[in-house]
């Protein structure tokens, strides 16, 4: 995904800027996926893996990038607490 559109983006509820989900955090998120246990916010099933993504710097947010255009919609948004140690571990790399 391009830089420059990165850095413009932030997340519509927070406001946090976001940043592109690292293959760890993305491995990690698509196998809690394909084991059926993660929603959306709006707490629709989450169907289909990511192959890109975008978090919020805080780590406890992420939105999907389909065909390198991202899902911005609130409602379509992952909340990574329901992510054991996801959220901790994204947030702590991240934000010495």
């Amino acid at each position: 995904m391009d830089k420059r559109l990165i850095d413009i983006l932030c997340c519509p509820v927070s406001k946090r800027p976001l940043r592109p989900l690292t293959a760890a955090e993305r491995d990690q998120l698509n196998t809690a996926i394909k084991a059926g246990s993660v929603d959306t916010v709006a707490g629709e099933k989450v169907a289909e893996p990511l192959s890109e993504g975008l978090i919020t710097t805080d780590g406890q947010v992420v939105y999907r990038v389909d065909d390198g255009i991202p899902v911005m919609l609130p409602e379509s948004g992952i909340g990574t607490t329901q992510l054991a140690g996801f959220a901790a571990d994204a947030g702590r790399a991240h934000n010495p």
